[in-house]
């Protein structure tokens, strides 16, 4: 069953290349994956090889350019005709010889695509220096110019359909991140933790499975907790650790990030304060979350809460998250930080992560939400607290 209607990919696709006009671009060659999704569907594990979708002002369908035996996956997934699906063979696979790009040269020179400005995504993951040699090689007569995040930005207004998917990656996460608090206790090697929450994330809600992330658990404690973007480690807990957990739930490649942290036994003075600030500073900033209001103002609420009882967060507070493949969920468009201008709209939205990082000890509590006409709606149910666990069930701490 199709995750949308033709009619919004049909509907993307004019939003995508209105933009391409705007900026000059006669062909546009995505190949971030998440991109490629958006504009045709297709999802499949196949980022680890060059592939591509084309989009072209002359063309009324994208075309999808990928390995042979993945064009069956994008017959599956894609709403595309049988005639935008071209594929290109095993001998092209990480050759000294070929390369997918001089493929995808052909492509565009069966279709009249070889002239004019093509843009390109310089700076995704998956678009190596040398996949950008060969196609310039392979394409000689075209100019070439950056189209960096022109799909990004697209994304970053949400349709109804996409905010119901991340409403339930909100409900999936919830039960995750309950489940990481259930199986945190004294004696519990780190892995095992990370199996269960993995489990949690993956078997989703009893009316739908989850997606896999596109992080895996960053879960770090004792002293590790201090350091951002660390998985488990080959240990077991203690009493007196302190565990960050940040984790997403995902359903159909869209993502609603969460992050609370866990101390093991009686909280340190210092992290229990730490986490009275931002529990304030994280109320504080989404009051200010509005149609018009500038993230740089979201963020300002937030500094202005923390230093005022002695902090600062040196990093950004949040960014736009959904649609995403690893190794990121965020979107790589609007940050909640010191000048960015972006205005809030309906139907955007963002993960703000108060991660705080100090010498020996961190703490980490994030929120996602959407704007709405109102205000925002966080999708997460999870308390909002510093937790403390034992021997028996989670109480949250408040002091």
């Amino acid at each position: 069953m199709a995750l949308f209607t033709r009619r919004e990919y049909e509907s993307r696709l004019q939003v995508v290349k209105h933009r391409m006009n705007q900026q000059g671009i006669d062909t546009l060659i995505v190949t971030d994956p998440a991109n490629m999704n958006y504009l045709t569907g297709y999802d499949g594990w196949s980022f680890y090889v060059p592939q591509a979708v084309v989009v072209a002002l002359t063309l009324d369908e994208p075309i999808w350019v990928g390995r042979g035996i993945d064009s069956n996956g994008a017959r599956l997934t894609c709403w595309l005709d049988e005639a935008q699906i071209r594929a290109y063979g095993d001998h092209y696979v990480q050759s000294a010889v070929l390369h997918p790009m001089d493929y995808v040269g052909e492509v565009l020179d069966e279709f009249n695509l070889v002239h004019g400005y093509i843009g390109v995504e310089m700076d995704a993951y998956y678009f190596s220096a040398y996949a950008y040699q060969r196609l310039v090689r392979a394409l000689p007569n075209a100019s070439f110019v950056d189209a960096t995040l022109l799909v990004n930005w697209v994304r970053l207004i949400k349709s109804d359909q996409e905010i119901a998917y991340i409403q339930q990656a909100g409900a999936i996460v919830t039960r995750a991140m309950y489940t990481a608090l259930e199986v945190i206790r004294p004696g519990v090697r780190e892995s095992d933790a990370a199996a269960e929450i993995f489990r949690a994330q993956i078997q989703g809600t009893e009316e739908y499975s989850g997606d896999y992330p596109a992080i895996v658990p960053l879960i770090p404690s004792g002293v590790r907790a201090s350091a951002a973007h660390l998985t488990w480690a080959d240990r077991r807990y203690e009493v007196g650790d302190s565990v960050n957990i940040e984790i997403a739930g995902c359903r159909h490649r869209y993502h609603s990030p969460l992050s609370r942290t866990v101390v093991i036994g009686q909280p340190e003075p210092r992290l229990a304060e730490l986490a009275k600030v931002v529990v304030e500073g994280l109320a504080t900033a989404l009051a200010v979350v509005r149609p018009g209001a500038l993230c740089e103002e979201v963020e300002n609420a937030w500094q202005s809460t923390i230093q005022r009882h002695g902090f600062i967060k040196p990093s950004r507070l949040g960014y736009a998250a959904g649609l995403n493949y690893p190794p990121d969920w965020g979107e790589h468009t609007a940050s909640l930080r010191a000048g960015d201008k972006t205005v809030l709209e309906p139907n955007m939205v963002f993960h703000m992560i108060a991660g705080m990082w100090h010498d020996g000890y961190g703490l980490e509590m994030s929120e996602a939400f959407r704007v709405t006409p109102s205000g925002a709606e966080v999708l997460a149910s999870v308390d909002r607290c510093l937790f403390v666990v034992g021997e028996e069930r989670y109480q949250g701490a408040t002091a």
